[in-house]
């Protein structure tokens, strides 16, 4: 990136991000989540890093928070309160130290604080008794919210005696408001029945209810509040006596901070709450480093306006910001052509992401991702990233639509898109990149589940001419394996045993396997608990298959016709002469038979796979869309569309709590 392209990028950052802080901490209003907005931050701190030269004293780096709103008395601290310096990896944390360390020049220690989500408030005590509560502000004016501060018990009115120190007549202390995750949801619900829209997320609701005119209104929230910081001097030696005299003083202080000696000390509590955060009863999004000696903090102090000796440390966020660099098409098992962000690779979720799926052109359309645009990019635990939004105004007119092409990538046959469908495909029933992906879907977790056997492996077995479909998989041995690139006898050895494993199979898991278009997993299940056998599905009608439960006439259609296909019926002759035996499914019985089970949002207690084993042990089925013959919606964090249409057709829609006591976890 040269100067110039440096220049327009930093400005359009800047634009971007003040749009985003105004609309959060003036209008309380909020677009595009705080991971993303973090990820935009980083960026600009990076680039202004670089080229010192565009730093501004307007630029969102160098402001700590947005202006304080016009309905409460503006109160100026009597010590500006500084931001922090944002680091996203332990790499970013050991330069952070090595930066400390050159200009401490001496050894220290450090103490680590859970960086809670909500409203840090300023406290202020004379002679031992609180006469005002202020929010931070903009770091050197903030909002007067003593009536409402006096509402939340975890707040002393009057400071108990300390047999360590005395008091200065004028005492401050830094604090962060917080709503339980229990509060939150029951307002929600409370919310719901009123029929308003409900609220984003708990720290919204604790900074709202901080900004209320009414006391009455603050104190129904039930909020809660964590003292961190002393701002008076009072004689503390270290951060960790900081938090000590606080408990003393009858301050509520978090009780999972910790004293850590070292770096690697901080890197163990660090990967400790980044799994250990989710049983919390609030919310946290990383964890805020201090070195622990006043002295050194001193003499460290600030630079621009962050202080030098504490950073936060982020935990890895679900979203981030990036750039599309490019979009590829990919051809899967059943000819459908899905084009894939290549993008600049981004930290999100805990592993570096350079790709996203765009799904179809429909989808494409409906976002308008061009290439070279800057987007926000989703990605939850091991599921495929999504681009869920766009950022325009950071467009430089450099920006390129994408159309689907008209010839394969792979076979330059020409593309199709049948009517009715979002999708488009090859027409090349023989093109090879449809036979590798049917072949990697086969041998997957969810089909035939064989060991040692990935895609790079069935690549190379297609191009060796060893293979032309699965079932010749089966006649391998070690002597057509042992001559190949990256195998030796040992490893050709064990993939023919770990594929001779595998010839015994559950129905369920074959009719997945077979790569059937428009059937899944869960419409696998549901045909094996159906039919039983593989030779009853194998003779179904289209009368059969569309009496099935979540089965409608286009996928019926289109299991009858892969039964009645020449090379189907040759495919599954030689999957039988090469030994492969199916074996029959009994129909599950239990508390949940015959009920149908949509989820949607994230489940804090168990995975969605875990929970949908739990539901068909149990009987019950999955169904991955909404209709009316679906008896329970289970509402998890953050529900998508699922949940607004269970409302509209009156489904029964119940919470995650609900959901565990019906399954007995």
């Amino acid at each position: 990136m040269n100067k110039q392209e440096a220049k327009t990028r930093i400005e359009k950052l800047k634009k971007e991000i003040e749009t985003h802080r105004y609309l959060y901490h003036v209008l309380d209003k909020q677009e595009i989540s705080d991971a993303a907005l973090d990820s935009l931050k980083h960026e600009l701190y990076e680039l202004e890093q670089r080229f010192p030269e565009f730093i501004t004293p307007s630029s969102p780096t160098q402001r700590v928070g947005g202006k304080p709103l016009d309905k409460f008395k503006k109160v100026t601290h009597s010590k500006q309160i500084l931001s922090l310096e944002d680091v996203f990896s332990l790499e970013e944390l050991r330069k952070w130290a090595e930066k400390n360390q050159k200009i401490a020049k001496d050894s220290y220690d450090y103490y680590c604080e859970l960086k809670l989500d909500g409203l840090t408030v300023v406290l202020t005590y004379e002679d031992g008794v609180l006469i005002r509560g202020a929010t931070r502000g903009d770091g050197q004016t903030g909002e007067e919210v003593t009536q409402n501060l006096k509402t939340i018990e975890s707040i002393p009115l009057e400071l108990q005696k300390s047999s360590k120190i005395k008091l200065p007549k004028v005492f401050e202390v830094r604090g962060e408001v917080v709503m339980t995750k229990k509060v939150f949801e029951k307002i929600n619900k409370e919310m719901e029945k009123k029929g308003q829209p409900k609220f984003a997320n708990p720290r919204n609701v604790a900074a709202g209810s901080i900004r209320q005119l009414d006391p009455q209104i603050t104190a129904s929230r039930k909020l809660d509040c964590f003292a961190f910081e002393i701002i008076t001097a009072a004689g503390q030696k270290t951060h960790e006596e900081v938090h000590q005299l606080l408990k003393e003083l009858g301050f509520k202080t978090n009780p999972h901070n910790q004293h850590c000696k070292d770096l690697p000390a901080v890197g163990n509590y660090l990967k400790k709450w980044e799994k250990a955060r989710e049983k919390l009863e609030y919310l946290t999004d990383g964890v805020v480093v201090v070195i622990n000696n006043i002295n050194i903090q001193k003499k460290l102090g600030h630079i621009g306006k962050a202080e030098r000796w504490m950073a936060a440390y982020k935990f890895p966020a679900e979203q981030a910001a990036t750039i599309v660099e490019d979009i590829q098409v990919q051809v899967g098992r059943v000819g459908t052509l899905t084009p894939v962000a290549i993008l600049k690779p981004v930290r999100v979720a805990g592993s570096t992401v350079s790709r996203a799926t765009l799904h179809n052109q429909d989808e494409i359309n409906r976002l308008d991702v061009r290439l070279g645009d800057t987007v926000i990019i989703q990605k939850a635990g091991d599921i495929i990233p999504d681009i869920v939004k766009v950022l325009p105004k950071l467009r430089t007119g450099k920006e390129k639509k994408f159309n689907m092409p008209a010839k394969c990538p792979i076979c330059n046959s020409n593309v199709i898109k049948p009517s009715g469908e979002v999708n488009h495909y090859c027409s090349n029933k023989n093109c090879f990149a449809v036979e590798r992906e049917k072949i990697n879907h086969f041998v997957s977790k969810a089909g035939f589940n064989i060991e040692g056997l990935g895609p790079k492996i069935v690549e190379q077995l297609i191009n060796e001419g060893l293979v032309t479909d699965a079932a010749d998989l089966f006649k391998l041995t070690e002597g057509d394996l042992e001559p190949l690139e990256r195998f030796a006898e040992k490893s050709a050895k064990n993939l023919v045993e770990s594929i001779q494993s595998v010839k015994e199979i559950e129905l369920a898991k074959f009719i997945n396997a077979l790569g059937i278009r428009h059937v899944g997993e869960e419409t696998a299940i549901a045909l094996a608990h159906q039919f039983g056998s593989l030779t009853k599905l194998e003779s179904a009608d289209l009368e059969e298959l569309e009496s099935i439960r979540d089965i409608g006439g286009v996928v019926a259609k289109s299991i009858y016709e892969y039964f009645r296909d020449r090379e189907s019926q040759n495919f599954l002759k030689k999957l039988e002469n090469v030994g492969v035996q199916v074996s029959s499914s009994k129909v599950q019985s239990g508390k949940l038979s015959g009920k149908t089970f949509v989820l949607t949002g994230s489940l804090e207690s168990l995975p969605r796979d875990e929970a949908k084993d739990k539901i068909r042990s149990l009987g019950g089925q999955i169904s991955e869309s909404v209709s009316q013959k679906t008896d329970y919606v289970v509402a998890g964090d953050e529900p998508g569309s699922k949940f607004d249409k269970a409302k509209k057709l009156g489904v029964k829609i119940i919470s995650e709590k609900e959901f565990l006591k019906l399954i007995g976890y």
